[in-house]
């Protein structure tokens, strides 16, 4: 079975995971997703992913794209959960 497939966001809404902007709604959606993240068995396998693919947008891995850049600039792949 693929990764993409065991993961906890499956069950969840997309949109979860891509908040609009930088505003209250977005930081509580952010956390959220995070918490989604959390608990799913995949969490490094999607980290690794979204840092190996330069994802742009979005929560993967538990990571914003602000921290997946800063992890990728720093040649460490950060593995906080």
């Amino acid at each position: 079975m693929n990764w993409l497939e065991r993961g906890a966001c499956r069950s969840e809404d997309p949109e979860l995971f891509f908040p609009p902007g930088e505003g209250a709604l977005s930081l509580l959606r952010m956390e959220q997703a995070r918490a989604v993240c959390r608990r799913c068995p995949v969490l490094a396998e999607c980290r690794a992913f979204a840092l190996r693919n330069s994802e742009y947008d979005g929560i993967w891995g538990g990571m914003t794209a602000r921290e997946r850049r800063a992890a990728a600039h720093s040649g460490s792949e950060d593995r906080r959960r």
